[in-house]
């Protein structure tokens, strides 16, 4: 690759790794490539920074087979590592995803599989500050309170309970910082045409109401909506650790000998609305065979205060809360 050019966007990203814990010096690092812009920029900053840091590197390619290009743009990604002298491993999926959630989670069980293998602890994606922007705006829309809003932290399990985290080291960029510094260093991309598709609600918030805003209302919004989640990613942080601690107050789990869940009353009533919602959503994540909605956790949060003898109308699966004196019992749950 020759001498290693430096621009703002090096200092930049250098400067950011320096003041986090995102990838320690002389780590295992598992960048996540697809041959896009971001990814491409990611891969390169990581490369020429690596000098400073010790870092081993390795890359891995997921092939979704959506697109009839797929096997070429795998083949792309793996000369490239080969330029580069990075080791490259390319994982192609044998089902149909028929949605983006059930592809990200077989994306995320190939990272886990390959970082455990090459002995990485972290695996880098190139998640920007416009991903950040429209995650939030796509989860405000459908509803998803502040855990959605927060969503691509800088840092978190890869899976629940893993050892491998996940790392978003160009969440101060914009997507276009990222083509504007490929195109600086004339780096190689690979175009994905599904980007331009309109029937994907993400895209359309990329493509048509990103774009409005900036127009209409302010000409920063993605920086400003990447600010915000990075505000209510700390606040949430805290939230978890006070639920946490309420929760073994309040909640009694069920035992060989009482199967119900019972949840005490006094300790929540005296605690803020905000804790008393996310303690009784935790309650019905663990005991309704379905997503928790809003209107879930109202039912209980009205249980609080109401009289000796009230229930709740039943859950999804049938579960149903009774009071019981300073007790809300969730009975009838699935199996």
């Amino acid at each position: 690759m020759g001498e290693v050019a430096w621009s703002a966007i090096h200092a930049r990203v250098h400067r950011r790794l320096k003041e986090s814990s995102l990838l320690p010096r002389g780590g295992m690092v598992l960048v996540a490539v697809s041959g896009g812009q971001d990814s491409i920029c990611l891969l390169r900053l990581l490369v020429d920074l690596r000098p400073k840091w010790g870092w081993s590197l390795r890359v891995v390619h997921c092939d979704h087979q959506w697109r009839a290009d797929s096997a070429a743009n795998a083949e792309f990604v793996q000369r490239l590592c080969q330029d580069w002298g990075i080791p490259c491993q390319v994982a192609i999926a044998d089902a149909k995803y028929a949605t983006e959630a059930a592809a990200r989670q077989w994306r995320y069980q190939v990272f886990e599989e390959v970082a455990t293998q090459e002995r990485c602890t972290q695996v880098a994606t190139g998640h920007t500050a416009s991903d950040r922007a429209e995650t939030l705006l796509y989860n405000l829309l459908r509803g998803s309170g502040i855990d959605g809003m927060q969503a691509l932290a800088r840092q978190r399990p890869l899976m629940p309970n893993s050892a491998v985290s996940v790392v978003r080291p160009l969440l101060d960029l914009t997507r276009q910082q990222t083509e504007e510094f490929c195109r600086q260093f004339k780096l190689p991309i690979w175009p994905d045409a599904t980007n331009q598709e309109t029937r994907y609600a993400r895209n359309r918030i990329r493509l048509e109401l990103l774009p409005y805003l900036q127009e209409h209302f302010n000409p920063g919004a993605e920086l400003s909506l990447a600010n915000t989640a990075e505000l209510l990613t700390a606040e949430v942080e805290l939230l978890e650790a006070m639920t946490g601690e309420l929760y073994k107050t309040a909640v009694l789990p069920p035992t060989a000998e009482a199967g119900d869940w019972k949840i005490q009353r006094s300790p929540l009533r005296a605690a803020p609305l905000a804790l008393q919602r996310r303690v009784l959503r935790r309650v019905l994540q663990r005991t309704i065979a379905a997503q928790v909605g809003f209107e879930h956790v109202e039912k209980l949060v009205a249980l609080l205060t109401a009289p000796n003898g009230s229930q709740s109308d039943p859950f999804p699966g049938g579960a149903i809360a009774v009071v019981e004196g300073d007790w809300v019992v969730m009975s009838g749950l699935y199996p």
